[in-house]
């Protein structure tokens, strides 16, 4: 393993799952963590997510050949402003966000010199916290490096075999492309069930007790996308901005165009759409990336 001593800034799902993979799966790499929450600090020594716990970020990155900024994409800027002191001429700094373009621009204005790689593990659930990181998250799940044109490229190396030995998949791609792909695989799809639910939530003429009641499967699925970090998200919105609106212009014209195709009494286009959508869902169980089991595989009481 090329790292000595992995540090990891944000002690939440992410930041403690890597901490937890890292003991699991690389037992002779050394872990430092910090939260800039107390109470999530404290939390992080009783779970032992990371073998020492510091009270400054500064000096949980001194030494360090690894550093992964492991907090809302709107805070990045200033985590890098908080280790910087403490950080080695020659260690990368990484992090998880979802968009790329704009933490990888606000990570290399704050740390100049520096060996700035950004990634982004896509991996995750609707739960948040110390509590909620668990060792296996990564494992047969995709994690994207997107470096500058001008990362070393025995450093990119060095990242990606850190990600495989997680469990994740590596796929190395330009940051660009990454905020437009996530932006049709993740960004968009949470940003429907925040609005579904919301819509749900403020219909006059069904009350919430019956919405929660007589929740079907497609509606309940979209209450735990929607359950979601909010100050996450928020911040994912608001960096991958234009690739969002672009993603949600060809979403509302789809719409538009099914919802024409219901009006019109045209069962042919809605069927040739559904078809060709099952049709991407066998692709996803093909790859693994998901549980073909009825239900997803949910255990019923």
């Amino acid at each position: 393993m090329p790292f000595r001593k992995v540090a990891i800034i944000g002690l939440g799902l992410l930041g403690g799952s890597i901490g937890l993979a890292v003991r699991e799966h690389l037992p002779g790499v050394a872990t430092t963590g910090y939260d800039a929450d107390s109470e999530v600090r404290e939390r992080a020594r009783e779970l032992d997510l990371a073998q020492t716990i510091a009270d400054d970020p500064a000096e949980a990155v001194r030494g360090a050949d690894l550093v992964v900024l492991c907090v809302p994409v709107g805070a990045m800027r200033g985590a890098a402003q908080a280790i910087a002191p403490g950080l080695s001429e020659d260690a990368i700094i990484s992090d998880v966000g979802s968009s790329k373009q704009r933490v990888g621009k606000a990570l290399a204005e704050e740390l100049p010199g520096h060996h700035v790689i950004p990634a982004h593990p896509v991996a995750g659930t609707e739960q948040s916290g110390p509590d909620a990181g668990f060792a296996s998250l990564f494992h047969q799940r995709w994690c994207i490096v997107t470096p500058p044109e001008d990362a070393d490229a025995a450093k990119v190396a060095a990242l990606v075999k850190f990600w495989k030995s997680l469990g994740s998949t590596v796929e190395v791609m330009d940051a660009a492309h990454h905020d437009m792909v996530l932006a049709v695989t993740s960004h968009i799809p949470h940003l429907i069930a925040y609005t579904i639910v919301g819509t749900a939530s403020d219909l006059e003429e069904v009350t919430r007790s019956e919405v929660i009641k007589y929740s079907a499967g497609g509606f309940r699925d979209f209450t735990r996308i929607a359950a979601s970090d909010p100050t996450m998200w928020r911040d994912v919105f608001l960096h991958n901005k234009d690739a969002v609106l672009e993603m949600m212009d060809r979403f509302q014209a789809d719409l538009g165009s099914m919802r024409d195709a219901i009006e019109a009494d045209d069962g042919e286009a809605m069927f040739d759409l559904f078809t060709r959508t099952r049709a991407i869902r066998r692709s996803i169980l093909e790859q693994g990336q998901d549980d073909a089991r009825p239900d997803f595989g949910r255990g019923h009481e």
